[in-house]
């Protein structure tokens, strides 16, 4: 048993693509997915008479706005190895998905633009990267337009991203004039024909000062190419796969997603030095892919993957072990074993049922509402995963049902999509209105939306001021007590019914603070575990 999941668990590399918005995330994983044979021609073919969209936006939303706003999962074969990847939302509202979906995930590629270099989101992301020390790889995008000088953007990626880089392809000329990609790791030249269907052509140099290399590029480019290697080659330290490996180096990658160019490159670099699924920290214990018991956690809730039918999937990231299609697992949190007898798994909408999975495969259970996000699977076994984490909003407003003939759709749309961890729905325990709570205010029309064309309910915000929501608890009941009777009007309770106080200012959050000193005061609610 242990040899086969040993072999599964080293062919298995699991990763999440980053970047800030626009910077060609979803267009890169769609190439992955090409090259992964998963689909045969790219969504992103704009032309007039066929619209397509990419792949993995497959939410209404998404194709209107044209921006990813919830994590999609793809998994397919490349070689001899299996590739899940998780595409995230780059937009900083839906951050707080993309950072749970950091926690399912063993390595990153983080995608800039040549242009745009380093974004502020970028940089948030990376922060968490560097706190679980998760090995990344950068793909510097669109070389086909104009943008700023390679070296330039090394320098910024080492001071932004607080990471060593080591290119290991490096650019011909960008723009107009690009001509392709010198391939470091491989020694090859990939030379560039614009075409955002076809694979570009490599040619084998075993030496850069081959005179074929004048031939292919021009003597002038030729020569600037060999003064920019031998200047990467001084000043740049060799490529150590352990450094990579500990998140303190991180191999940079350049091309243009949109004409599939390059990113071959990546992914024959990255199937060999990223690693395959790693250990997993629980409250108890730590756990090893390689153990015989299946383990896993739900990093995510999604509502109607299907809209004909009003089903939730939970995600479930296998830890250890070996998932197996009806056969009973504990829900750790409720105490209960369940058995599921449609488990699936993604290219993005498409699933398909899965009789099987291992560690870093991830795994979509359909959810009757039994799941929340942090919960924990397991063979038997009384496991908390921890760090999962849930933000406190920025932003609120309350929620107003618009037609009173569709309140049991507008309650059922509300809580199915609080299941997904979107936002944060908080009851005020003075007047009973619902409040929503989310970091962005594009969550709002997100959610507004999806409840008409979902569950065909009409909401209407209005405006709520508030500075934040912060979770209280005590060791001294009497001191909660009279902390709630205090702040009655500004009392509230989240889904699942823990205190909330809502501040409406800095000021008032201090003074609560200094006048209730054996209050606890917590702006994020770590899910998953046992605490809450």
């Amino acid at each position: 048993m242990s040899d086969e999941i040993n072999k599964e668990i080293e062919r298995r590399r699991t990763f999440a693509i980053i970047s800030h918005p626009d910077a060609g995330k979803t267009t890169l994983t769609e190439k992955l997915l090409l090259f992964g044979g998963a689909i045969h021609v790219a969504g992103a073919v704009k032309s007039n008479k066929i619209k397509k969209t990419a792949t993995s936006d497959w939410m209404d939303i998404e194709k209107q706005r044209g921006i990813s706003v919830a994590t999609s999962v793809m998994g397919f074969n490349y070689g001899d190895y299996k590739i899940n990847i998780l595409d995230t939302p780059g937009h900083q509202d839906f951050a707080e998905d993309t950072f749970r979906t950091l926690t399912a995930v063993d390595s990153v590629i983080i995608v800039v633009d040549v242009a745009k270099g380093v974004e502020t989101q970028t940089r948030r992301l990376m922060e968490v990267c560097r706190m679980r020390n998760t090995p990344v790889i950068i793909f510097v995008n669109k070389l086909d337009r104009e943008g700023r000088d390679p070296f330039d953007i090394l320098d910024e990626l080492e001071q932004e991203l607080k990471i060593g880089v080591r290119p290991l392809s490096w650019p011909i000329n960008i723009g107009a004039k690009f001509k392709g990609v010198y391939n470091i790791y491989e020694h090859g030249l990939d030379l560039f024909t614009p075409s955002k269907q076809t694979v570009t052509e490599r040619v084998e140099i075993d030496d850069v000062a081959s005179p074929l290399v004048d031939e292919l590029v021009g003597e002038a480019d030729a020569a600037k190419l060999r003064e920019d290697l031998e200047l990467i080659e001084g000043v740049y330290p060799d490529f150590d796969v352990q450094e990579y490996l500990r998140g303190e180096l991180a191999p940079v990658f350049f091309g243009s997603a949109l004409n599939t160019f390059g990113v071959k490159e990546l992914l024959d670099c990255f199937v060999k030095i990223a690693p395959s699924p790693r250990p997993v920290n629980a409250v108890e214990r730590e756990v090893k892919p390689s153990e015989g018991a299946f383990t896993g956690f739900v990093f995510k809730i999604h509502a109607n993957m299907d809209p004909n039918h009003r089903s939730c999937i939970a995600f479930v990231k296998v830890c250890s072990g070996k998932f197996e299609r009806n056969v009973n697992y504990k829900h750790v949190r409720q105490g209960k074993m369940l058995r599921f007898a449609a488990p699936t798994a993604f290219m993005a909408q498409k699933k398909s049922i899965v009789d099987e999975a291992f560690p870093g495969d991830i795994v979509g259970i359909p959810d009757t509402g039994n799941f929340k996000i942090g919960d924990t699977l397991t063979s038997g076994e009384e496991l908390h995963f921890k760090g999962l984490p849930s933000f406190s909003p920025e932003m609120f407003k309350y929620i107003e049902n618009a037609d009173p003939m569709k309140a049991k759709q507008l309650d059922k749309g509300i809580h199915q999509l609080m299941d997904e961890g979107v936002a944060q729905l908080f009851t005020n325990q003075f007047n009973g209105r619902k409040i929503i709570g989310t970091v962005g205010q594009l969550q709002f029309e997100v959610i507004q939306y999806r409840l008409l064309h979902e569950y065909g309910a009409q909401c209407r915000w209005e405006p709520l001021s508030l500075y934040k929501a912060c979770w209280i608890d005590s060791d001294d009941a009497e001191a909660l007590a009279a902390f709630k009777k205090r702040k009655h009007q500004f009392m509230a309770t989240d889904k699942d019914g823990r205190d909330v106080f809502l501040a409406d200012s800095n000021y008032v959050l201090q003074m609560a603070q200094s006048d209730f000193p054996k209050i606890r005061f917590r702006f994020t609610s770590e899910l998953g575990t046992r605490d809450d």
